[in-house]
């Protein structure tokens, strides 16, 4: 994490420097990482084959009608396929909806109206899914794109005939199982949070883009030892960027501005400011480096002579 600093100080923490976003501190709390229970795999593999069956099909009629009259093509089925059981990609959110419930012998997916909080079940039917997918992403997108198919058609498909998930009847599951953690929703505004986390990791920049201190920022100014106009107007910008941000987070507290908009503004804003320095300060080593090879080849004549 890297501290951000307004006029008076430290003003706040990024807790996702992956994602190189500014949140607000509510949403930097630490949660515990839930770990798959591959015992429970076989329990729940039919299960899974044929609530991700419905998803897919549900997932591309849904690209469909967001970009008609254009007709899906075949990639971007396969881009539904290979992300739908990936939980950090919000084509896999509908595992978070979902609770493992013990029934008898049986152990039984229940979809719930909201998002839970991704612990060891989650896991477990993300690692199931996964599982049941294995390389067989592209051969369901074909068929989903070639042949159409209804959910029935397309869960026989997936499930009895590809990937045989469905092919043999689940064991009964153990009397000493440990029982598995209760389904607790998150709150909308985690949730929303989380989908913007999500849809930022795709932006040019943001991945990568590294977080600086404010001494960071104060030491490139020295960077090179050169001065001019264009300099000058960086170091404004740098001076400039920390109290900029403090004003933007205030704005956002006060609520003159949603605070998502202000996130993307910010990481744009930054992500050019990012990339004017280091154009700069390349172009600076370029002549350093072409002033070093010219003394060193006159050096050479010299001596020749």
């Amino acid at each position: 994490m890297v501290d951000l600093f307004d006029e008076g100080g430290v003003l706040g923490r990024s807790c996702n420097s992956g994602v190189a976003a500014w949140v607000p501190l509510s949403h930097c709390s630490k949660k515990p990482v839930g770990v798959a229970r591959k015992e429970d795999i076989p329990y729940i593999r039919c299960q899974v084959c044929e609530k991700l069956a419905k998803e897919l099909h549900q997932q591309v009629h849904h690209k469909q009608a967001q970009i008609a009259p254009k007709k899906i093509s075949e990639y971007q089925i396969i881009e539904i396929a290979e992300n739908v059981c990936n939980l950090k990609k919000a084509e896999a959110d509908w595992i978070l909806r979902i609770d493992i419930v013990e029934e008898g012998d049986r152990l039984v997916l229940e979809e719930q109206d909201s998002e839970g909080q991704c612990n060891s079940e989650c896991k477990t039917i993300e690692r199931a899914c996964q599982e049941v997918m294995g390389y067989s992403d592209t051969d369901v997108a074909e068929y989903l794109y070639s042949s159409k198919p209804d959910i029935d058609s397309l869960s026989n498909y997936l499930c009895k005939d590809l990937t045989k998930a469905c092919s043999t009847k689940p064991p009964p599951v153990p009397k000493n199982r440990a029982p598995g953690e209760p389904f607790a929703a998150k709150s909308s505004k985690e949730a929303e949070m989380e989908k913007l986390l999500k849809s930022m990791e795709g932006m040019p920049e943001a991945p990568g883009m590294k977080m600086y201190s404010r001494d960071d920022l104060m030491n490139m100014k020295n960077f090179g030892g050169e001065d001019g106009d264009d300099e000058d107007e960086d170091e404004d910008e740098e001076a400039n960027f920390p109290s900029k941000l403090g004003k933007v987070l205030k704005e956002k507290e006060s609520g003159k501005r949603d605070w998502k908009q202000v996130i993307k503004k910010r990481i744009e804003d930054t992500s050019m400011t990012l990339k004017k320095q280091a154009n700069k300060y390349s172009s600076h080593i370029r002549h350093w480096w072409r002033g070093k090879k010219t003394t060193t080849s006159k050096k050479r004549v010299k001596t020749e002579l």
